[in-house]
């Protein structure tokens, strides 16, 4: 059987947020054979669905995916005071994928980016908003002659 999975950040992320109440390793071992039904107890021999419907589990257990669901609404918030249009995912990805602002698009922020990207936001709103740029303005030369008639009235 080949590796399915061979990144598992996502699970230790969510799993050193569970509190201690056991042996780590003996608590790692348990959470994977609940989730292998009792096939294995090694993280790579999970196949890919179980891992993920273990990782969702420990996102509900620990509040993660609640968590996230706030903060994102929280930024498409400030975004929609700010002017950007958040019913176009192109535009909100746009926005945020500026390195000033995330430097990714709006799905692929952390919930840790996703709170600095709120006080970024806060912060652009405080000091009045975005600035729209500037459409140049080509001035154009216009020569105006005025004719003066000698022989007009003075006054």
């Amino acid at each position: 059987m080949t590796q399915e999975v061979t990144n598992f950040a996502r699970f230790y992320a969510l799993f050193n947020k569970l509190p201690y109440s056991m042996n780590r390793e003996d608590l790692k071992k348990e959470i994977v054979l609940q989730y292998t039904w009792n096939r294995t107890d090694s993280l790579k021999e999970m196949t890919a669905a179980e891992y993920n419907a273990c990782c969702d589990g420990l996102e509900k257990l620990t509040g993660q995916r609640d968590r996230q669901k706030k903060k994102r609404s929280e930024c498409l918030k400030l975004m929609q005071k700010l002017g950007i249009d958040t019913t176009d995912w192109a535009r909100i990805n746009s926005f945020c994928e500026n390195p000033r602002i995330a430097g990714k698009p709006f799905a692929r922020i952390t919930v840790e980016e996703l709170d600095e990207l709120a006080t970024k936001l806060r912060t652009i709103q405080r000091k009045g908003g975005l600035r729209q740029k500037k459409e140049e303005i080509k001035k154009t030369a216009a020569v105006a002659c005025i004719y003066i008639d000698p022989n007009a009235p003075k006054c």
